[in-house]
């Protein structure tokens, strides 16, 4: 049974290939990128063995695979989404038990270029084992790279469903924050204690702690063949057994909430309203919108980015690297570097809108129907993004200056920050109408079609270097004007912004109203 599902999602993904153009193209940039990526950590792996480094080979092994596992945690959830070809939704009428719907689910997964990368990456431990203990410890680390590969896909699929779950509800929304504002507390003195280990780098102290992980499902895959060369092969059941179960747990919690995250089961009732005595209109457009059609779309821009699972997922992602990004850095750089980091924070919450269409699917046909003017949906759509993220980036900028303790530059900064923001969006813009995607009719919020993952990478790419080049000039005079730049950086900045973001909806108006009937179809 789980041979069919995959056949299934290659039978998918290959008819998603035959519409041609862009699709195709971005599959051979992905398979590159996992080719190179492939052949990195092959040799990366294998170098140790080569050279007859046994313990060196110990510490990338049990370091280099729990990074490996935790990129798959963390990627998935804040970048890449996961592939969901195969919905569970549409199998809802067919009588398949839940067992056998999780097995071929988990065998689809494992078919994609990540985990294709994933697993030739590793082989190069294969190649390690080998070189130090025989064909013995060689075979031993092959099982363990395939148990590592099983255990990355499960432990993956079991956190973006949980988390899909966890975001769904009002309540889980506003816990989320309250955790999200207790990491960002947590992550001064974390970066204090990693910032003094690195600079009193004890090699022994490193070495004890990646025999830990050794011991660990993180890491016990892939130690396996390495083991056996040091002679230690009574280690290997048990850490066989460690990941076995391991995997068995995960799978379980998969099943779990495989339904209620994919089938969009959601929590009880809320509570019971008073009755308003506002219009309908009043109800829904705030009173600081005008009563028009840009306030009206504006007002459901602003109400779906809080209120849809995906989008505020979205912001939520943004919410965790705008704050994590710049006090990781914090002690190590200069009001000129962290300047230029609030740029990248800056042109990162741009990108958000990259596929801002992709969101509504066939939902966006009523505004097909209804004849809205390009430049209005564009620009309703930038106002009820920027509710959110305008503030956010300003909160972000006047904490890094009262903690960095350069607070008279912080005027200065933001304007840089508001100019790499309108930047982003002038080339975001025209990219969201003419490069839209599908996503696919799920309720989670990491779902993505077959071929998707790298559209979206590249598509943020490429409004991350463009935002980056944009703002450069204006980075540029600031450090030479110096302290003349904080006086007229702000409203320098903010005029900047806005003419690139009308310059963006002067491009993009156009183009959208040309392509309304192509942008549907895309994205449905």
């Amino acid at each position: 049974m789980a041979v069919r599902f995959v056949r299934l999602k290659l039978r998918l993904f290959a008819g998603g290939l035959r519409a041609g153009g862009w699709r195709v193209g971005l599959f051979v940039i992905g398979s590159l990128l996992g080719v190179f990526a492939a052949v990195l950590g092959y040799v990366l792996f294998s170098l140790p063995g080569l050279f007859g480094e046994q313990r060196t080979a110990e510490l990338i092994a049990a370091a280099g695979g729990s990074l490996i596992v935790l990129g798959w945690v963390f990627l998935p959830l804040l970048y890449f989404g996961v592939d969901e070809s195969l919905d569970p939704a549409r199998f809802a009428l067919l009588p398949l038990r839940r067992p056998v719907l999780l097995r071929g689910l988990f065998a689809a997964a494992l078919v994609g270029i990540p985990p294709l990368a994933t697993y030739a990456a590793t082989l190069g431990l294969v190649h390690s084992a080998t070189a130090l203990g025989g064909v013995a410890a060689g075979v031993t680390e092959l099982a363990g790279v395939t148990l590592g590969l099983g255990l990355c896909v499960a432990l993956s699929r079991a956190m973006t469903s949980a988390f899909a779950t966890g975001l769904r509800s009002r309540r889980s929304r506003d816990r989320a924050t309250v955790v999200l504002a207790c990491t960002a507390a947590l992550l001064g003195p974390i970066q204090l204690g990693a910032a003094s280990a690195a600079e009193n780098a004890d090699w022994r102290g490193i070495a004890r702690v990646t025999g830990v992980l050794a011991w660990t499902p993180l890491g016990a895959p892939y130690s396996l063949g390495l083991d056996v060369a040091a002679g230690r092969a009574w280690a290997v059941p048990v850490k066989v057994l460690i990941v076995a179960g391991s995997i068995a747990l995960l799978l379980w919690w998969w099943s779990a909430t495989l339904e209620r995250a994919m089938l969009g089961a959601a929590g009880s009732a809320g509570s019971r309203q008073r009755a308003s005595t506002r219009t309908p209109v009043g109800q829904l457009v705030p009173r600081w919108l005008p009563r028009t059609r840009f306030g009206a779309l504006a007002a459901r821009e602003t109400r779906y980015w809080w209120r849809e699972t995906r989008r505020r997922t979205t912001l939520i992602s943004f919410a965790v690297v705008g704050v994590f990004v710049p006090l990781l850095l914090l002690n190590d750089a200069s009001e000129f570097g962290l300047g230029a980091m609030l740029v990248f924070i800056a042109a990162l919450g741009a990108v958000s809108l990259a596929n801002q269409f992709g969101f509504d699917r066939s939902a966006y046909a009523a505004n097909v129907v209804a004849g809205v003017p390009g430049r209005v949906e564009l620009a309703s759509r930038v106002a009820g993004f920027s509710v959110y993220v305008l503030p956010a980036l300003l909160v972000i900028t006047v904490v890094m200056g009262v903690v960095g303790d350069w607070l008279a530059g912080v005027p200065a900064v933001f304007g840089t920050v508001v100019a790499a923001y309108g930047a982003g969006l002038a080339i975001v813009l025209p990219l969201s109408v003419r490069a839209a995607y599908a996503l696919p009719d799920s309720t989670s919020p990491f779902a993505m079609n077959s071929g998707a993952g790298p559209a979206k990478a590249l598509l943020s790419l490429a409004a991350l270097v463009g935002a980056a080049l944009a703002t450069l000039p204006l980075q540029l005079v600031g450090w030479l004007l110096a302290d003349v730049w904080r006086w007229v950086g702000l409203p320098i900045g903010i005029a900047y912004g806005i003419g690139a973001l009308a310059l963006g909806l002067r491009l993009a108006g156009p183009l959208l109203d040309r392509r309304m009937p192509e942008l549907l179809a895309t994205i449905s």
